[in-house]
């Protein structure tokens, strides 16, 4: 599957396959239909231009617009979703249409499986970190700076706060890589199907330790928001970002789609 340039298939979810129903619209109002084989779906709609681009504010808009679908879509069962700006390119030879619905037959054994495995789930993302200054405020090496900083004149202090600075991140840095295993082990305690999550954006100050997808059964979520608030409670330098669910992004394992 590879960006259209031609008339093609805009995809947005593989979804079991069903009567046909009003799917209504996607980006830009586009009306949406299913391809279908072996049981699956493809929910499409006819693109006849290349990929979304274009102002930041429209493309962040199409990016609302499909996450809508999909969530749609979950709503009303299990579905697999596409990420943004998938098109599939048709031509006299192999349209769209023919082309998706040979995909799902070719991988028909996996995509159900992968239905399977996310019915009656959602995704969770999971992001903690730690406060720098709050976690590294008991290191030794900090206490005997902070303590030479006071008996220090203000120009060599501004100096000397950088280097401190430095220093707590380095001692919550090291403490973030020996709480990783035991903070991973208990959240995997709560949902076995995790992606770990590399794109941490913490907050001026604040040392990631971990960042987790977690596939969870929807009457099961609070669970993780237990355990969650047990660690708040027993670690005070920690921050914890905690969304969801949603659709199963992370958990879609699609093959042969890319974005662009």
């Amino acid at each position: 599957m590879t960006p259209a340039t031609t008339e093609g298939l805009y995809l947005y979810a593989v979804t079991a396959g069903g009567a046909e129903g009003d799917l209504g619209t996607g980006i830009d109002d586009a009306r949406l239909h299913r391809v279908s084989a072996r049981d699956l779906a493809a929910v499409v709609h006819r693109h006849t231009s290349g990929p979304y681009g274009g102002a930041d504010e429209d493309v962040r808009r199409r990016v609302v617009e499909h996450s809508e679908v999909v969530d749609r879509l979950w709503q009303a069962g299990a579905v697999l979703p596409v990420s943004f700006n998938v098109i599939v390119a048709g031509n006299a030879q192999a349209p769209a249409r023919r082309q998706v619905a040979g995909w799902l037959d070719r991988h028909a054994p996996r995509l159900t499986a992968r239905l399977d495995q996310v019915t009656g789930r959602g995704e969770l993302q999971v992001e903690i970190g730690l406060e720098q200054h709050e976690a590294a405020a008991g290191d030794p090496r900090v206490l005997a700076l902070r303590a030479e900083l006071e008996e220090r004149p203000a120009g060599v202090r501004r100096l000397m706060t950088k280097r401190l600075e430095q220093l707590e991140r380095d001692a919550t840095a090291a403490l973030a890589g020996d709480l990783y295993p035991e903070l991973r082990r208990r959240l995997v305690a709560t949902a076995p199907d995790i992606a770990e999550n590399r794109r941490m954006h913490p907050e001026r100050g604040v040392v990631p330790v971990l960042g987790l997808s977690l596939l969870v059964p929807l009457d099961q979520v609070d669970q993780v928001g237990i355990e969650l608030s047990r660690i708040r409670a027993e670690l005070p330098a920690v921050r914890i970002r905690y969304v969801g669910p949603w659709p199963p992004y992370s958990f879609a394992d699609l093959p042969g789609t890319t974005s662009t």
